[in-house]
């Protein structure tokens, strides 16, 4: 069977639009190096509204942001200001610490607007858990293309066959857009690294058997897989070479619990770097709750 487990993700209500949350998973905290997929979306904005994710912490992990659809802006503590649009890369190494916010800008909340974005983090090896903070941005054309039997597809990171992505990574790591035409497939080869395929959409089939939408598939390792689709169709492959497991809690990963309680610690008595022209944060979840309500997202209603 070439789907070893099916990992259904938790909805999350961010005050505004929805977000399928496929890792960590209660049954599968990782695949390869990723220890956080969400899907956004597709959320629509009407005109003076839009996205704001305040200023918070990360440390020893990076984090990906890949646009299907819409913008957002980033900025952060290295004094980063960077808008990304579909088809951009933006791989933020959070190392030792760094803050950043992403909100939508303004030129997105002019009008009714839809944002439809993939949002993962990457752990980092454990002898990289601390290099400097470090924010990288790639263009679409910057990343390596290709068709297969109908359908395109976009490395975002890492290596797939002859392929290498642009963006640096720090291990093994493969990060792949799928987009697929009507009756188009795609072949995913022997590969002894840990593989999961996302379905951005309806319409997609491993092997001839449908694919549950929405939901992160994991695939058997040693096995060949074919994905195809009988309409247009969008896919998202994941997957690396395992690093071992984390501790995470609410956006600090690390090898070490000491090390997340560190951060915990620095963040409370406000020891980060902060944001330049940014004056709001979000403060440390203390309880399960307090985790669940710092997910959301603070509605602007103007711009």
């Amino acid at each position: 069977m070439a789907l070893e487990q099916i990992l259904i993700p938790e909805k999350h209500d961010l005050g505004g639009f929805s977000v399928q949350r496929s890792l960590p998973h209660r049954d599968h905290q990782m695949v390869g190096p990723f220890i956080f997929f969400d899907h956004l979306g597709p959320a629509v904005f009407p005109p003076g509204e839009g996205v704001d994710v305040r200023p918070h912490p990360h440390i020893n992990l990076a984090t990906v942001t890949y646009l299907l659809e819409g913008s957002l802006l980033h900025r952060d503590s290295l004094g980063v200001v960077q808008e990304i649009v579909p088809g951009e890369v933006n791989w933020m190494t959070a190392g030792r610490g760094v803050v950043h916010s992403e909100r939508s800008p303004d030129s997105f909340r002019a009008a009714k607007s839809t944002l439809h974005a993939i949002q993962t983090w990457i752990a980092l090896p454990k002898e990289f858990e601390e290099v400097e903070p470090s924010f990288s941005h790639h263009a679409a054309d910057d990343l390596p293309k290709w068709k297969e039997k109908g359908t395109t597809a976009t490395l975002i990171a890492g290596e797939f066959g002859s392929h290498t992505s642009p963006v640096q990574t720090f291990s093994p790591t493969i990060y792949l857009s799928l987009s697929f035409a009507t009756n188009s497939q795609f072949q995913l080869p022997v590969n002894n690294q840990q593989q999961a395929i996302y379905s951005v959409t309806p319409g997609l089939f491993v092997d001839g058997k449908p694919l549950r939408p929405n939901c992160l598939s994991i695939v058997e390792t040693g096995t060949p897989v074919e994905i195809s689709a009988a309409a247009e169709a969008q896919a998202m492959v994941i997957g690396g070479k395992p690093l071992g497991s984390r501790q995470k809690y609410w956006n600090f990963v690390s090898s070490r619990a000491e090390r997340i309680e560190q951060a915990k610690r620095y963040w409370r008595e406000k020891r980060f770097p902060q944001v330049p022209k940014e004056e709001e944060f979000i403060p440390l979840p203390e309880t399960a709750s307090d985790r669940e309500s710092s997910k959301s997202n603070k509605p602007n209603r103007g711009s």
